[in-house]
């Protein structure tokens, strides 16, 4: 039968509050259980699905019901999380943090659901922080893989969920399990069809900055992937968005308008700083403060709405730009947001770590946007460094991309940071990481990554010759201004080319850029033949004798976990 008969006439067993009567579990190690979860299809496998899907997207969400009812649940049943749901194409994932930890510093207890995660899989479900302990995730993982299993329809096109739906359904299982007062959920892919909007009765919901990502699932244009992100807005519930341009942010007044959703402006961060102290954020980059300024107004909103004390006086505001939308509160942060934010952590997104002579700079940027702000971070930092008392310094970049993104506008637009050596590997820790389910990838061969970096690399090259014509650097910004004439404007004309190198592994990568001078990264000998091309040989030495070499690792996610796993062993712990 088709999925929406078999929701209609699904029955679902005995149960109580997020757990199952009969709960058989299944004896394994954690990484057993990530094994299996690895089976049901990673990202890459998922959305191509969807793409084949897309014709009818609302299935999609009615098969995401149907899972729900066959684990135990009903949609209702998360009405009792207080869920926060958070999308945007930049931005999402640490407006998420920000709001969790301003909640949890009010004394609530929090559950966060993010993607994808760095080094290991339960990163993905938190509570207070947290990521849940191996324990619990194995827990959970048998109980709903299990219940799953045992109401499987052989003559549906329904079986099991894909890994995130299934990861989706497990968060929602464990937030319950633990009574958690709120839930911070952010949106896996778009909004209006993705896996996480079954949820009926969030307490508000948020917009970061919008961009161009997924276009082919979402459109080639941000006022088609407005109208996506505008799809999780409820009708009656309090929805919140920062600056947007005008066509996307039309778009996103129009969706909250057919469905009777008030839709709010945030204030920049400068106004609720006005007439106080200025707010300290845990996280680096200029960017950070519009989603500082989005998380406060979902917090507060969210206090408010549950009828809690302190949640910052209101005070009038100089502000008098012409908007689109009502202007959100201006409030006085409370000492709790203030804590909230200054101890906000969120690895990956503009991290710096000091490793003796080794700076790494890691960001998952991986959007033109993003990007941009990466390298205005990147750059900002290195001024403020202090310079080292003799020799040149060294600049490396590591880079990946993958999925429908443009690595050639990426790298464009990393460039003017002026890179000695241009790294590219895939997003494998090892060559065979059959050691740790957590980095498996079932979705390509090794030789298909191999052949993105050599493209990444030939787009690099063509870059570089580029670069020694005078034209490009006193060819006028696009957006006068704006951040891609502060990129262009000290790069010098004739600069000598960049050298760069491919190698087939994160491990391979980090042990050529470090030259063992990484006091905490310290593998073995380094395998036979990694200084056998012209380039690493003599970049090896550059590396080993210079004071200060700064690593710049950006373009994405995946690839910043697998390099973080390796640097912050204790993470895989």
């Amino acid at each position: 039968m088709g999925i929406l008969t078999s929701l209609a006439l699904w029955k679902p067993p005995r149960r109580t509050r997020g757990t199952w009567a009969d709960p058989r579990v299944r004896a394994g190690t954690n990484q057993d259980a990530v094994r299996t979860l690895n089976t049901l299809q990673t990202n890459a496998s998922f959305l191509e699905q969807v793409k084949r899907q897309r014709g009818d997207p609302q299935t999609q969400l009615e098969a995401m019901e149907l899972y729900l009812a066959r684990s135990g649940l009903q949609v209702e049943d998360l009405d009792q999380l207080n869920i926060i749901h958070i999308t945007g194409t930049k931005g999402k994932g640490s407006t998420c943090a920000f709001t969790e930890h301003i909640l949890r510093s009010y004394g609530l207890k929090t559950g966060f659901f993010s993607s994808p995660h760095l080094v290991q899989v339960r990163e993905r479900i938190r509570i207070n922080g947290q990521p849940i302990s191996p324990e619990l995730f194995t827990k959970h993982f048998w109980h709903l893989y299990h219940r799953l299993e045992q109401t499987k329809d052989c003559n549906s096109c329904v079986s099991m969920p894909s890994y995130f739906r299934f990861l989706t359904l497990m968060a929602f299982h464990v937030f319950l399990q633990e009574k958690v007062d709120l839930a911070v959920v952010e949106v896996g892919i778009g909004g209006a069809y993705d896996c996480t909007n079954i949820i009926r009765k969030p307490v508000v919901c948020g917009v970061s900055s919008l961009g161009i990502d997924h276009t082919s699932l979402l459109g080639d244009t941000v006022e088609k992937i407005a109208w996506q992100k505008g799809g999780i807005f409820k009708h009656g519930v309090p929805a919140f968005t920062v600056p947007q341009p005008d066509g996307p942010l039309a778009v996103l007044r129009e969706r909250a308008k057919q469905i009777s959703c008030p839709l709010y402006l945030c204030p920049p961060l400068e106004a609720l700083e006005e007439g106080g102290p200025p707010l300290t954020l845990g996280l680096e980059g200029e960017h950070q403060r519009s989603n500082a300024a989005l998380a406060l107004q979902l917090a507060r909103c969210w206090l408010q709405q549950k009828d809690h004390q302190g949640i910052g006086e209101l005070k009038a505001s100089r502000l008098s730009v012409q908007r689109q939308l009502p202007l959100a509160p201006v409030f006085q942060p409370t000492s709790h947001m203030r804590h909230g934010l200054q101890k906000t952590e969120w690895l990956g997104r503009t991290q710096v770590l000091r490793r003796g002579p080794l700076t790494w700079y890691l960001d998952g940027a991986h959007t033109s946007s993003s990007i941009q702000a990466c390298v205005r971070w990147f750059r900002q930092v290195l001024r403020r460094s202090e310079k080292p008392g003799s020799g040149p310094e060294v600049r490396v970049l590591l880079f990946n991309s993958t999925g429908d993104r443009d690595p050639a506008a990426l790298l464009k637009l990393l460039q003017p940071c002026q890179f000695d050596y241009a790294v590219f590997c895939p997003n494998l820790t090892e060559v065979s990481p059959t050691g740790n389910a957590d980095q498996q990838n079932f979705t390509v061969t090794l030789d298909q990554v191999l052949l993105r970096c050599l493209e990444h690399q030939q787009h690099w090259s063509r870059l570089d010759e580029e670069q020694t014509s005078p034209d490009l650097w006193n060819a006028p910004s696009p957006e006068p201004g704006g951040p891609v004439s502060l990129l262009l404007a000290p790069r010098p004309p004739h600069t000598p080319s960049t050298g760069s190198l491919i190698f087939s592994c994160i491990s391979h990568a980090l042990q050529w850029i470090s030259q063992g001078r990484d006091p905490v990264f310290q593998p073995p000998s380094p395998p036979q033949g990694l200084l056998t091309h012209p380039v690493a040989r003599s970049g090896a030495s550059v590396l080993r004798e210079a004071p200060a070499v700064h690593v710049l690792v950006t373009g994405s996610l995946h690839l910043v976990g697998g390099v973080l796993k390796l640097l912050e062993p204790s993470l895989s712990q």
